[in-house]
């Protein structure tokens, strides 16, 4: 079907632009969570419980965290066309991805980058491929200086060309900052690499 892209910076509101794009729909709205919990994070788990709180209650929520790149591939590619797929957030998915596999990612950096690389470019394929209406919510990132960290630059990097990857396929990119968004892909051509 259709990808919407919608990006911005933290508490741009993204999240409730793309919220409103699935419910005007009029699709069955899957709610795909990409965080992980953390029971000795207070904070952060409040955070969880109030977007949590936000969402219709007819919402199906998937908490893709948990969910192996066989299962979350399928997901995408077994969604019926009467069913929106809302996705928040590729950062957080793409954290929850690094946390959890960190000793592998300390063993062999570049090995670690270039396999999470990969299974990015295939979650962006397989979303771009769906018979869902998908929505995407992600962060904006790289805007600033590079990282001091390898960690860092490898979560800045893959979620880059993730995006990327998504844009170019997307029919719709929308930037929201402070409120309003602006249709990139209306208004903006794409680069060439």
């Amino acid at each position: 079907m259709a990808v919407t892209l919608v990006t911005g910076p933290v508490r741009s509101g993204k999240s409730a632009r793309a919220m409103s794009i699935a419910r005007s729909s009029g699709l069955h709205v899957s709610y795909v969570a990409t965080a992980m919990h953390d029971a000795g994070d207070r904070e952060w788990e409040s955070r969880l419980e109030r977007h949590a709180r936000e969402r219709p209650s007819a919402w199906e929520t998937i908490e893709s965290a948990g969910l192996t790149q066989d299962a979350l591939l399928e997901l995408f590619r077994e969604a019926e066309s009467e069913r929106c797929l809302l996705v928040d957030s590729l950062g957080t998915w793409i954290g929850a991805r690094m946390a959890g596999d960190l000793a592998s990612f300390e063993r062999d950096a570049a090995a670690f980058a270039e396999r999470l690389d990969r299974d990015a470019a295939d979650i962006a394929a397989a979303m771009l491929e769906s018979r869902a209406r998908v929505i995407v919510v992600v962060e904006e990132v790289g805007w600033d200086v590079v990282p001091t960290s390898s960690s860092a630059r490898v979560f800045r990097d893959i979620l880059g060309r993730m995006k990327q990857r998504l844009a170019a396929g997307a029919e719709q990119v929308l930037l929201v900052v402070c409120g309003f968004a602006i249709d990139l892909r209306a208004l903006g051509s794409a680069s060439q690499a």
